[in-house]
């Protein structure tokens, strides 16, 4: 899996705060969403600042770059890429002037029609600076606002030209602006502490500075905040379903955040207490893949009376797996990444929980460590279904071809990877796990049924990702 992002936002009623700090803290607690770039774009006197750079938060902004970032209201972004590579170009937020100010946007999300959007905006004359979706988003915005001089019928607009999902913040003068798509594949929640208004991808970026979480920024809201919160909708048609992404639930999200109101905590442990009811099994410990699936094997050890145990340490200092950029790579780092206790494996029946296998490559060469620590019997478990359709709203897991599951069953995959059982969690129980409606959850990579229209350049889209 490749990928998706974090965004944070703030607005402070005291003029002479600057915000800069309390986003840098806000993108620093979202890290795990984006390690390849981060930027802050403030707005002070008139006039927008951003900065951006290559690398983790705290590399990029390390020599005073926040202090210059002066304003009582900015946006921040951190970044995997999805669509676009990975350069500084494509990094953001993306920043445009016009005749009556400036406009500053970060995204979180994918525009599945962004190529074809890209073509039109370019034969109007427009240049772009990135691969990317999102400064498709920023121009299309931009053209609007100029013809309407109202942000919000502008994203109205917008909204009915772009397939796919989006969570943003802009940046209009000194206004910030948030959206949620209307049917809510990306998280997005709103805060409060003192005077200052924050949003973010997640409300582990309201914990970093102190803030209380106040709710989510519902499906299809847009939020126009200055010296007081306004909320507007994006029409919606009585079809249009919600789909909140069952894969931030799963995986991506901090265990200590919350999504729509529901502790992803909790999630995990659910998931984990329903593998152990649905795959029981003779072991003498449960052990996780570190760090996604702790929570998980807790809530298996817990329904199954298993004790709970580390059979492998996990290099803090080495990025996950999926980002690497060819397949060797990815199965190198397995043994730098991950390292066996063999006084916990030798001999011992081990239960292993994982959050979800991919392509396999990851899996099965971990279960070779656990081997060769000499485990006498490996039993998987899986806290989702199988994955076996791409996905295309932010997530860039792999190609149809390179997902293990899409053309095989369990029992194939249980005889590849090399462990003595294999469960998967079903997507009844993964369902109730969460505790969201079944028509209410994206789940298009289980089942290849998708929220959304896709366009007939998939072809294209696949390639520029």
């Amino acid at each position: 899996m490749q990928d998706k992002c974090g965004i944070v936002g703030a607005y402070s009623l005291n003029k002479s705060k600057n915000v800069s700090r309390d986003i840098y803290y806000g993108l620093y607690a979202l890290q795990h969403r984006g390690q390849e770039s981060a930027g802050i774009s403030s707005h002070n006197s008139g006039q927008m600042c951003t900065y951006r750079g290559m690398g983790l938060v705290c590399d990029v902004f390390n020599n005073g770059n926040v202090e210059e970032l002066k304003g009582h209201v900015g946006i921040g972004h951190v970044r995997y890429s999805t669509t676009g590579k990975s350069f500084l170009e494509n990094s953001q937020p993306f920043m445009t002037e016009f005749e009556s100010g400036e406009i500053s946007v970060a995204h979180n999300g994918d525009i599945i029609n962004s190529s074809e959007l890209r073509q039109e905006l370019e034969k109007k004359g427009i240049q772009f600076c990135s691969t990317t979706d999102s400064e498709v988003l920023c121009h299309l915005l931009t053209e609007e606002y100029q013809n309407t001089e109202n942000m919000v019928e502008s994203i109205k607009k917008v909204s009915k030209q772009i397939i796919g999902s989006y969570s943003l913040v802009i940046l209009l003068n000194d206004d910030l602006i948030v959206v949620r798509d209307p049917i809510g594949i990306k998280p997005l929640a709103m805060g409060k502490i003192n005077q200052t208004t924050m949003v973010a991808s997640e409300t582990v970026a309201f914990d970093a500075i102190g803030a209380n979480y106040v709710r989510d920024v519902e499906p299809g809201e847009i939020l126009l905040i200055n010296d007081e919160i306004k909320s507007y909708q994006i029409p919606r048609n009585k079809n249009t379903p919600r789909a909140h992404c069952m894969f931030e639930y799963v995986y991506f999200a901090r265990p200590d955040s919350i999504l729509d109101g529901r502790s992803v905590y909790n999630v995990r442990l659910n998931i984990g207490k329903s593998l152990a009811q649905q795959y029981p099994v003779e072991a003498d410990v449960v052990m996780p893949i570190p760090d996604s699936a702790i929570t998980a094997a807790i809530g298996y050890s817990r329904e199954s009376g298993l004790p709970y145990g580390e059979g492998l340490i996990k290099n803090r200092y080495v990025g996950r797996t999926f980002i690497m950029p060819t397949q060797e790579e990815r199965e190198n780092s397995v043994r730098l990444k991950m390292n066996p206790i063999r006084s916990e494996l030798q001999g011992k029946r081990i239960v292993i929980v994982d959050d979800s296998i991919v392509r396999g490559t990851t899996s099965k060469a971990l279960v070779e460590v656990i081997r060769d620590a000499g485990v006498e019997e490996i039993h998987l478990r899986i806290g989702c279904p199988p994955i076996i359709s791409p996905c295309y709203y932010g997530i860039a897991m792999a190609t149809k071809k390179e997902l293990i599951a899409s053309d095989k069953k369990a029992e194939e995959i249980r005889k590849i990877l090399g462990v003595d059982s294999l469960g998967y969690l079903s997507a009844e129980a993964l369902v109730e796990c969460i505790g969201i409606k079944r028509d209410e959850l994206c789940m298009g990579c289980l089942t290849g049924d998708y929220p959304t229209d896709l366009p007939d350049d998939l072809e294209d889209y696949e390639a520029c990702r």
